[in-house]
């Protein structure tokens, strides 16, 4: 190599291997500290772009799985609040069934009168406490249901279908004046006590259909979300292991580039030598 007292290449050259090499350390070390290899779109704009893109579906998607959750909750206070309703119209068809015996004297039919219209409170009492976050599915206030979203994108919803259990209804069509006080009126309210009861249980077998359904579709939209984060940790996350193997070879390149840059500095010295001798 020619040497020159003007240009030193080889201290040039040892000294932009240097840089080079301090930039990749650098750079892994931020991954190390990071986890990312792709921390913006300087790193990698495309893959950036869509790292980016599924990270906005997850956080859609986690919306979306909010409103599920809170429709299954929904749901679930409605079911309760029925069955209780269900419960309560089995023992109010005995205490009817009761009193349609002609042989009970005032005193008794009376009683049997009163507890059944204390039970007549009970369940309406459930009905208007029937309610979470301002919803109730029982009292007739929602008449179509309540939709929820059911994808990112916000064009498709999942229903969850009301169910009016109010006295007098289709469903409930046991009076909120119903009496037993004479063995005609305890013969009619048993009747219709049976007809409520087997339609307040089909409406609960509608209502527990349509909250399972939620509830799986709430299922699909978190292992849609553990999807994309796993595509998105595929598409930026470091491999930490590769990375502190890289670093260590970075350190070792590094500091031989230091002794080459010293070895490249020292040439000029040979120069002056040749003049001493």
């Amino acid at each position: 190599m020619t040497m020159s007292v003007h240009t030193n290449s080889a201290a040039m050259i040892a000294l932009q291997n240097l840089n080079k090499t301090t930039e990749e350390m650098e750079m892994t070390q931020s991954r190390i500290n990071t986890g990312l290899k792709i921390t913006g779109s300087k790193d990698n704009a495309s893959i950036y772009a869509v790292a980016q893109a599924m990270r906005a579906d997850v956080r859609a998607l986690d919306a979306v799985q909010s409103g599920l959750d809170r429709a299954s909750t929904i749901g679930d206070v409605a079911l309760a609040a029925g069955e209780a309703i269900s419960d309560l119209l089995v023992q109010m068809r005995e205490k009817a069934v009761a009193a349609m015996d002609p042989s009970l004297d005032t005193f008794s039919r009376a009683a049997y009168d009163s507890d059944f219209k204390s039970l007549l409170d009970q369940i309406q009492v459930i009905i208007d406490n029937a309610e979470f976050d301002g919803a109730n599915l029982i009292n007739g206030a929602i008449t179509n249901g309540i939709e929820f979203l059911a994808d990112a994108d916000a064009t498709r919803t999942v229903t969850l279908k009301s169910q009016d259990l109010t006295f007098g209804g289709t469903i409930m069509t046991l009076a909120a004046t119903a009496s037993l006080g004479t063995v005609t009126l305890a013969g009619t309210v048993a009747a219709t006590i049976a007809t409520s009861l087997d339609n307040v249980n089909q409406a609960l077998a509608n209502l527990g259909s349509d909250t399972k359904k939620l509830e799986a579709h709430s299922g699909f939209v978190g292992r849609l979300m553990d999807s994309l984060n796993k595509g998105v940790g595929d598409l930026v996350d470091a491999d930490l292991a590769v990375e502190s193997a890289k670093l260590q070879a970075l350190q070792v390149k590094q500091q031989l580039g230091v002794q080459a840059l010293s070895i490249a500095n020292g040439a000029p010295q040979i120069i002056l030598n040749l003049f001493q001798g």
